[in-house]
């Protein structure tokens, strides 16, 4: 599977490439003298901070963290798991010269990372162990774990997104299946509200205290299955246009009306709506393959729940459902002192059985071949709606860029709050958005090459 995502990723013609900035100049590597044992040879105890912003897995990657220290007497790892705010948690700890030695790397984050310069290059090391660098050579990407041929990150899993719905209310309500299309969603969400709001029950909920990461866990999955870039960018045009957006926004705005959506969405955040899904009072919302694990071990449920593909906008399956995260996982910070030894951590985290346990708890869906290759189906309530299907696939690269005033995110959240002119909402965006681009574009920043012939069908199956 991955050698069929390889090829069309690079081969499409949409990349975003940031160039590579940072202190080690041509070299590609992080330490003048990569070694892959670790550990600086003096003696002395070596402590490494680890950074991370997933949840789903933290009981299994402390247990990692706890063998690891058991198991390498110099190095001591320290695991901090943060919820809110991560990427801004990382850019202060930087400017204020805190940054953690190891960090988690995510396809939404790894080319503003890489281009401020957090990043240290690991392709010297990945070189020094041959059985390492054969394992992953087929999974290296342009764009989504190198720049310019340099390699900052190395994949472990992607994540497939998915309507996660409660089965119990959806019968009550009178549903018998997860919604096709826009409308279908904002009528099976009125309908489990009416049916269950003396229980406390609603139809639909998000995480809303953060616009920009509630709609990159439900817009996007939304249009890319519908056949639209799902962050905004027209891979035809080369621009961005929000106009499909705003088709899903609308249907969100009306459920809001409607108050099909659990109260106080507006300050929710994914933890706490966790929380109210596994009590039951939530009908629907849409998330990452990283929920069967969310609901084993952080969030235990006997709620009877079910992930299913997200509705479309008129129930044509004109694309796929983008799979996100799959080339980056770990990488070593490049303010760290320490990048041999957080190298040795790497190795241990990297290895077989690490990964293969990772994908079989159901943490993620394995996408190095040689992992997938071996590795038992999860064994998870709820996971087999998640597993990739002809209807998974990665997509082009989108350019990451940051526009002058609110990202859609809030503007269209600002929107749902409180009304406006959508088509006025849109149109802003379009040029502020585009405006950013230009910029970067002049900048050499950001690379970007319209695909007129571009078919989101022919991703089906990939």
């Amino acid at each position: 599977m991955w050698k069929k995502m390889t090829a069309m990723v690079t081969g499409l013609a949409v990349v975003a490439s940031l160039s590579a900035c940072g202190a080690n100049g041509g070299a590609d590597n992080g330490a003048s003298n990569p070694n892959p044992a670790g550990g600086s040879g003096s003696g002395k105890k070596i402590t490494l901070n680890y950074w991370t912003d997933d949840r789903h897995d933290q009981q299994y990657i402390q247990t990692l963290v706890d063998q690891f220290n058991q198991t390498n007497g110099g190095i001591e790892v320290k695991l901090n798991v943060l919820s809110d705010n991560y990427n801004q948690s990382i850019d202060i700890a930087f400017a204020g010269n805190q940054a953690p030695d190891i960090l988690r790397v995510k396809s939404g984050n790894f080319l503003d990372f890489q281009k401020k310069g957090y990043l240290a290059p690991i392709g010297d090391y990945l070189n020094a162990d041959s059985a390492m660098k054969q394992k992953f050579a087929g999974t290296l990407i342009e764009g989504a774990n190198q720049i310019d041929g340099k390699i900052y990150s190395l994949p472990n899993t992607g994540q497939t997104l998915r309507l996660v719905y409660n089965k119990d209310l959806f019968a009550k309500a009178g549903i018998q299946n997860p919604p096709a299309t826009l409308q279908e969603m904002v009528d099976a969400a009125k309908k489990i509200t009416a049916a269950g709001k003396a229980e406390g029950a609603y139809g639909f909920a998000l995480n809303f205290k953060s616009p920009l990461g509630a709609m990159q866990r439900s817009v996007r999955e939304i249009l890319s299955l519908s056949g639209y870039q799902g962050l905004g960018f027209d891979i035809k045009t080369g621009k961005f246009d929000f106009g499909p957006t705003s088709q899903v926004i609308q249907a969100f705005k009306q459920m809001y009306d409607d108050k099909s959506m659990l109260p106080g969405v507006e300050t929710l955040d994914i933890d706490p709506l966790r929380a109210q899904f596994a009590a039951g009072k939530i009908g629907m919302y849409l998330s990452f393959a990283t929920e069967p694990g969310v609901y084993k071990d952080q969030f235990p449920t006997k709620v009877n729940w079910a992930g299913a593909l997200p509705p479309t906008i008129d129930g044509k399956v004109n694309g796929t459902s983008e799979i996100v995260s799959a080339g980056t996982w770990l990488g070593i910070s490049n303010n760290s002192q320490n990048k041999d030894a957080a190298w040795k951590f790497l190795q241990f985290m990297y290895a077989d059985n690490v990964l293969t346990t990772y994908h079989e708890k159901g943490f993620g869906i394995a996408v190095v071949p040689s992992i997938a290759a071996k590795a038992k189906k999860p064994d998870m309530p709820g996971m087999d709606g998640f597993l990739v299907t002809k209807y998974d696939s990665l997509w082009p690269v989108s350019p990451t860029v940051t526009p002058e005033g609110a990202n859609y995110g809030d503007a269209f959240m600002k929107y749902m709050m409180t009304g406006g002119d959508l088509s006025k909402v849109v149109s802003d965006l379009n040029t502020r958005y585009n405006a950013a681009l230009d910029k970067a574009v002049q900048a050499g920043s950001v690379k970007v090459k319209p695909d007129p012939s571009f078919d989101p069908l022919k991703l089906q199956g990939k």
